[in-house]
């Protein structure tokens, strides 16, 4: 760790939905790799038994014998229970729904990729055990968030505090997403697969064009929506929906695909980005950091609230829309905004005039439009989005 960091402190708490008449609760923490999961529940639970599967060893007891968690836990009589990396044993989650109906004991399971919990644990997901998702780092749990470091060096935690995060974003890329795919059983064609994630980051932050796409990756249209599929599974990636509702204007209804991570977005491309303040790449950046932003800050408050972008036919663009058009927000990584950098919102306002709009931006001071726009500085918007403020009804 660079001595300029002090230990990070995670915002998410981990949340129980706690059975009534036994005492016990079970939820999982899915997230990237390396976004931090198995420090997070860690810190929060220092006296927990934790099992990780990625020990082949463990992995392999409870597959050919998931009861054998049931014993240990009657021996050991742990408060809480920690099963790390649990889509890769996932015989064991039947065990999982016997212990925490059975057993006065919380059951927290870390996972990378909901895709196969999602095809052999219905049961659990259908209610018995929460689910929580891990970001990477945000702007209020680093006191001296740094915004250009961020746009170069994205948010997971070793990435962000190393002095140059290329290697680490490239091995990145080329280890852990390759292993998650491998994993997944999807394909064994890597090189393929890495063609297509590199149109991707060219792509990354656009709508999505399968066909376009496919052909660029030289892979077929079903192949190309079954991996953007993998990536949404496995949190590698999400889209951000149009909106569609629209009395007047004809809208654009195709989706923006955006790579979960600012940092690991620049090493997918085939010569590494570094995004510097006055770039395509930089604005694409920012926009990206305020979307991901206010995604975790629905996501770690439980706050459901749909977000969307919403455009024209006539190529009319606000970048975020909170809610149902309780909120639609524009993102300018430039260090004045202009009357041009309103139009879209004004344009807006014409068919949803109830609609609260805001302009987050590089610059320096708080201002307000005649007609009521917010232009806020983008550690202001941040401190009142994180404090409660910013979006409240």
């Amino acid at each position: 760790m660079h001595p300029q960091f002090a230990p990070i402190s995670r915002i998410l708490k981990i949340p129980f939905l706690l059975n009534h008449r036994t005492g016990a609760g079970a939820a999982f923490l899915f997230g990237p790799r390396q976004t931090g999961k198995t420090s997070l529940v860690q810190s929060q639970f220092p006296d927990a038994l934790h099992l990780d599967f990625l020990d082949a060893e463990i992995a392999g007891r409870l597959e050919l014998d998931p009861t054998s968690l049931r014993r240990q836990i009657l021996s050991d009589k742990p408060a809480t229970v920690i099963l790390d990396e649990v889509q890769k044993a996932t015989k064991t989650l039947d065990e999982v729904h016997w212990i925490i109906e059975n057993l006065p004991v919380r059951v927290l399971m870390l996972g990378s990729s909901a895709r196969k919990i999602r095809r052999e644990a219905k049961n659990l997901l259908g209610g018995r055990a929460q689910s929580v998702e891990l970001f990477p780092l945000v702007s209020a749990e680093l006191p001296d968030f740094d915004l250009e470091r961020y746009v170069r060096h994205g948010g997971l935690p070793a990435a962000y505090q190393a002095e140059d995060p290329m290697p680490r974003l490239v091995t990145y890329v080329q280890t852990y997403l390759k292993q998650e795919i491998i994993d997944e059983a999807v394909t064994r064609r890597i090189p393929q697969f890495q063609r297509f994630l590199q149109c991707v980051a060219l792509s990354h932050g656009r709508q999505i064009h399968y066909t376009n796409l496919a052909r660029e990756s030289g892979v077929s249209r079903d192949v190309a929506q079954n991996y953007f599929q993998v990536l949404r599974d496995t949190l590698l990636g999400f889209d951000l929906e149009p909106w569609r509702e629209s009395k007047s204007r004809r809208l654009i209804e195709t989706a923006k695909f955006y790579v979960f991570d600012i940092g690991v977005a620049n090493a997918l491309h085939p010569e590494p980005l570094i995004p510097t303040p006055g770039t395509d790449a930089f604005g694409r950046a920012f926009e990206h950091f305020i979307i991901q932003e206010v995604r975790a800050y629905l996501s770690y408050n439980q706050i459901h609230l749909p977000i969307y972008y919403w455009r024209t036919s006539h190529g009319v663009e606000v970048d975020l829309i909170v809610g149902q058009m309780r909120f639609a927000i524009e993102c300018k990584s430039s260090l004045e905004v202009s009357a041009k950098d309103t139009k879209s919102l004004r344009a807006l306002h014409q068919e949803y005039p109830k609609a609260k709009r805001l302009i987050a931006y590089r610059g320096l001071t708080r201002q307000r439009t005649e007609d009521g726009i917010d232009i806020l500085p983008w550690r202001s918007f941040c401190s009142q989005l994180w404090s409660g403020e910013l979006l409240a009804a």
